[in-house]
């Protein structure tokens, strides 16, 4: 079994570190989703409830049903912007997230394009030693014909 050489070790790191950015990526874009449509639930259920208070108003509430519904009303507007501040944050770790990954990505990038020229390089090695021995292999074959 052929022993890892040292860029195939940094590769394969820098293989780990872009999975994992890209499982952490994931997971934050899946919060983020989830918090945009909690956002949208919190605002379309404001959005009824007005529509549901507006109807009410007009037909006439007492005092106390007034005061719950615009107690009600300003907790759900608090929800709202609570639910903005905390996908505010979100936005900001995925762009954390989207930053790692970008570099973590790039890092293997490089890995790749030194392994590629590495290989290359091999190759040319290998095919200068291959015409080499079969110049050497013409010559003696050559030589040993014109002695003969």
């Amino acid at each position: 079994m052929q022993k890892a050489t040292a860029l195939e070790t940094l590769i394969e790191l820098a293989q780990t570190r872009t999975d994992g950015a890209a499982r952490r990526l994931g997971a934050l874009n899946a919060k983020d989703m989830d918090m945009q449509a909690k956002l949208a639930l919190l605002t379309q259920y404001s959005d009824e409830y007005r529509a549901r208070f507006q109807t009410l108003a007009q037909q006439g509430l007492t005092a106390s049903d007034w005061r719950n519904y615009q107690a009600f009303l300003n907790k759900l507007d608090e929800a709202i912007a609570q639910q903005r501040e905390a996908l505010k944050l979100m936005h900001q770790r995925v762009a954390v997230g989207e930053t790692d990954w970008r570099s973590a990505k790039r890092v293997l990038n490089s890995y790749d394009t030194l392994a590629r020229r590495q290989t290359r390089a091999e190759a040319v090695r290998a095919a200068k030693l291959e015409q080499r021995e079969t110049d050497e292999h013409s010559t003696n074959t050559a030589a040993h014909r014109d002695r003969g």
